[in-house]
C-alpha cells in the first residue's frame, strides 16, 4: 500500500561472494537503485550491499514496490552475471524478505541494523570501513551517491539508461515526526549493535575479515560461517517494547488475510464482482480484480 516503509533483504545463491566490493558492483547497484527509485516513486532511507546479500530500508510512496523489486533484482542479476561470467541464478530462489516497519521505533532500529551489518556479519570492525556500499549516520536523510551507466548489459543508446544518475537518501517521515533528533536515536542503536558484535567476536575468539581481504576474496567462493536456518519469515516489525503496536499489527494482518481468502473463494466460483481488500497486488494487476479504495 502507498506510504508503507519496509526492510528489504535478499541473498546471493548459496551465499556466494558475487557482490564482492569493487567499482563495477558498487556503481551498478547505485545506478539501478537511482533509476528505479525515480521511476517507481521509491524513497530510499538506508542500504548495505554486502558480498553475499543486500539490505534496504525504503518507503513505497506510490504503491509500486513489487515492480521496483522485480526490476531491481532482475537488472542487477543480469549485469552481474555478464560481469562475473556467471551462469545460473544470482539470487537465492527464496522470496525476497519484505518486512513492513509499522512504528518509528522499528524504522530507527532497522536503519541502524542495516548500517551496522558489515560489523555484525564479521566483515569489518567498524561498519564505516566497509569498502562496499553502506549508509553511515552522516548520510541519514541527505547522503548522495552518483553513478555512471554500466559498460555492460545496459544499452548505451537507450534513453531509459541515462549516462549519469544521482541517488539521494531521504529521511523517513514517520521518524522525523516522532523523534526530536532521529539521527541521534539511530546513531545510538548503530553504535550499540557494533559494540555487541565486537564483544561477541572477542568472546568467540574470532577475527574480522577486514576490508582488504573482503575485496580480495574470490566472488565464486561461498561464505562458510555457521548460520541458523530461519523458520520464520516475518512480515512486519514494530520495535522493541511496542506491545500494543504488535497486537494491532497482528490484528490487521489477520483481517487482511481473512478478507483476501473470502474474496478469492468467491472469485474462484466465477463471481467477478467480489472486491479484494486494500493491499492486494497480484489479483489486481494480473486478473483485473477490483480492490477496495482503488477507484
Amino acid at each position: 500500500m502507498p506510504g508503507n516503509t519496509y526492510l528489504i533483504t535478499r541473498r546471493c545463491l548459496r551465499r556466494h561472494y558475487l557482490l564482492r566490493p569493487e567499482y563495477f558492483i558498487n556503481n551498478l547497484f547505485i545506478f539501478v537503485l537511482a533509476v528505479l527509485a525515480a521511476k517507481y516513486g521509491i524513497a530510499i532511507h538506508a542500504f548495505c550491499l554486502a558480498s553475499t546479500h543486500e539490505h534496504l530500508v525504503l518507503t513505497d510512496v506510490l504503491g509500486n514496490l513489487p515492480n521496483f523489486l522485480r526490476d531491481l533484482h532482475r537488472l542487477t542479476a543480469l549485469a552481474v552475471k555478464v560481469h562475473r561470467k556467471w551462469e545460473g541464478s544470482l539470487w537465492e530462489s527464496d522470496q525476497t524478505s519484505v518486512v513492513q516497519l509499522r512504528t518509528p521505533e522499528a524504522i530507527a532500529e532497522k536503519i541502524a541494523y542495516v548500517m551496522a551489518n558489515p560489523t555484525a556479519a564479521g566483515a569489518v570492525r567498524y561498519a564505516g570501513d566497509w569498502p562496499g556500499l553502506v549508509t553511515t549516520p552522516k548520510d541519514i536523510g541527505k547522503g548522495t551517491w552518483t553513478a555512471k551507466r554500466p559498460s555492460v548489459y545496459f544499452d548505451q543508446q537507450c534513453e531509459q539508461w541515462p549516462e549519469h544518475v544521482t541517488l539521494t537518501l531521504q529521511m523517513p517521515p514517520m521518524i522525523q515526526d516522532a523523534f526530536s533528533n532521529p539521527i541521534a536515536v539511530i546513531k545510538r542503536e548503530y553504535e550499540e549493535l557494533q559494540h555487541r558484535a565486537r564483544q561477541q567476536m572477542a568472546t568467540e575468539g574470532k577475527a574480522f575479515m577486514g576490508a582488504d581481504r573482503a575485496m580480495a576474496v574470490s566472488p565464486y567462493r561461498r561464505a562458510t560461517s555457521w548460520e541458523d536456518m530461519r523458520d520464520l519469515n516475518p512480515t512486519f516489525a514494530v520495535g522493541r517494547g511496542q506491545h500494543d503496536a504488535r497486537k494491532l499489527a497482528i490484528r490487521a494482518l489477520k483481517a487482511f488475510r481473512s478478507a483476501y481468502r473470502a474474496a478469492l473463494k468467491l472469485w474462484r466460483t466465477g463471481d467477478r464482482s467480489t472486491t479484494f481488500p486494500r493491499g492486494t497486488w497480484w489479483m489486481a494487476v494480473f486478473h483485473g480484480a477490483p480492490v477496495i479504495g482503488s477507484g
